[in-house]
C-alpha cells in the first residue's frame, strides 16, 4: 500500500525524522487559512500517489496567504498522470542549501535490503548518473553501517531506518533530504510503501490506507485487486504474473497500461463482469486487453461474464476489447464470444498478437 505525502510524513514526524510543519486542505480557502497560520512562504504540493508532480505543475511555492489560495485553485482538480489532485499539502517552505536523495529498499531480485543514497537529490533525480547513486547492502538485524551517508545525515537516515523496519514497510524514500540554511536536515518530501501482509500486526488508524482513487476504491469494494495506472491499455487476466507479463508485452507494443487488474484465480462469470465494468468506467481507456489462461477460472465462464457486463454497460461500451483465452475451456470460450458478435470485441489467438492490436487501439 502506498502513502500520500501527507500520511508518510506524518509517519516520519512520528518516529522524530525532522520534517516541515504542514497541513492538508481539501479547499483553496483552507489552503490560505494554513498557511496563515504558518507564517512566511510556504509550499502547495498535490497529493497523489505517483511522481512527477513538479514537472506537471502540482508542486508551488506561495509566499502569502492569499498566493496559497491562488495556488491551491490550480492546483486542486488537476490530473497529474491520470491521478486527479483532492488534496494539497500546505508545508512551510525550506530555504535549501542541499539537496540528497534517500531510500530503504527490497531489492527482490538480489533478495536484500539495500540503502540507496545520492548527493544529487531534487525533481531531477531521473536524470542522475546511476554512477552517482550509492548503493548499500543492509543486514537487517544491524541496520545501516555508520558510514553509508555524510556525518550530518547520518542521524536521520537512522530515524528513517527506524520507520522502514518498524512499519514493516517495503520503500522508504525521501527525495530530496536537505539541508537548510540554519544546517538543519529534514525531509521535505517522503514516500512510503507498506507491506499488506503485515497489517494484522499494525495499527495504522491514523491513517488512512484506503484507496484515494475513485476506480481503486470501488474495484477494492468488489474484491478486485486493482491498481491505476497512466496509460491507454486496459488490462485484465487472472493471476498476478499473467498480468505483469502482460502489462510489459503492452508496453513492449509501444503502448502504456491503464491499471493492473487481476481478476484471479477462481473468478466466475459475475467477477470478470465487475472488473470490466470497473475498467471501462476509466475515461483514460481507449482500449481493453482480456487475456486469460484457464485453469480454475475456465475460459467459458470468462466468455459469459463478458456477455453478462456487456449487456449489462449497453450503449456505454464504445471502446474496443481485445480478447486472448487460452487454457481451460478456451475452445468453449470462444465459440461463447464469436456466436455473440459484439461488435467491440476481438478474439485474438496469441498473446503477443493481442497485446500488440490492444496496443494500436490504445493508440488511436
Amino acid at each position: 500500500m502506498d502513502l500520500l505525502e501527507h500520511q508518510a510524513m506524518r509517519l516520519f514526524a512520528a518516529h522524530q525524522v525532522p520534517v516541515p510543519a504542514g497541513e492538508v486542505a481539501a479547499s483553496p480557502s483552507a489552503a490560505g487559512a494554513i498557511a496563515a497560520r504558518l507564517g512566511g512562504a510556504t509550499v502547495i504540493k498535490a497529493q497523489v500517489k505517483v511522481g512527477g508532480r513538479g514537472k506537471a505543475g502540482g508542486v508551488r511555492l506561495a509566499a502569502t496567504p492569499s498566493a496559497a489560495v491562488a495556488c491551491a485553485a490550480e492546483i486542486l482538480g488537476m490530473e497529474i498522470k491520470g491521478h486527479r489532485v483532492r488534496e494539497v499539502l500546505v508545508a512551510s517552505a525550506s530555504d535549501i542549501v542541499t539537496e540528497y536523495y534517500l531510500a530503504f529498499l527490497i531489492d527482490r531480485s538480489a533478495r536484500e535490503i539495500i540503502a540507496m543514497f545520492s548527493e544529487s537529490g531534487g525533481m531531477d533525480i531521473e536524470q542522475v548518473p546511476a554512477s552517482s547513486i550509492v548503493r548499500t547492502p543492509i543486514d537487517p538485524g544491524l541496520g545501516p553501517p555508520a558510514d553509508a551517508f555524510p556525518a550530518d545525515v547520518a542521524p536521520v537516515a537512522a530515524k528513517l531506518w527506524d520507520v522502514f523496519i518498524a512499519s514493516d514497510a517495503t520503500l522508504v524514500e525521501v527525495n530530496p533530504l536537505i539541508v537548510d540554511a540554519a544546517g538543519r536536515v529534514l525531509a521535505v518530501d517522503g514516500k512510503v510503501t507498506l507491506d499488506d501482509n503485515a497489517f494484522f500486526r499494525q495499527d495504522f488508524s491514523d491513517i488512512s490506507t484506503s484507496p484515494e482513487d475513485p476506480s481503486e476504491a470501488r474495484a477494492a469494494s468488489l474484491g478486485l485487486n486493482y491498481v491505476k495506472l497512466d496509460g491507454t491499455v486496459g488490462i485484465i487476466g487472472n493471476g498476478a504474473g499473467l498480468v505483469m507479463s502482460t502489462l510489459d508485452v503492452v508496453a513492449g507494443a509501444g503502448a502504456r497500461p491503464a491499471n493492473f487488474l487481476d481478476i484471479g484465480g477462481g473468478a466466475g462469470a459475475q467477477v470478470m463482469a465487475d472488473a470490466l465494468s470497473v475498467v471501462l468506467d476509466d475515461p483514460a481507456v481507449k482500449s481493453l486487453l482480456v487475456n486469460v489462461f484457464g485453469g480454475i477460472t475456465a475460459c467459458d465462464a470468462v466468455a459469459n461474464g463478458i456477455i453478462q457486463a456487456l449487456d449489462r454497460l449497453g450503449d456505454a461500451v464504445t471502446r474496443p476489447i481485445v480478447v486472448r483465452l487460452d487454457g481451460n475451456n478456451a475452445a468453449a470460450g470462444r465459440a461463447i464470444l464469436a456466436a455473440a458478435a459484439h461488435p467491440m470485441v476481438t478474439l485474438v489467438d496469441t498473446m503477443d498478437d493481442a497485446a500488440a492490436r490492444a496496443a494500436e487501439l490504445g493508440k488511436a
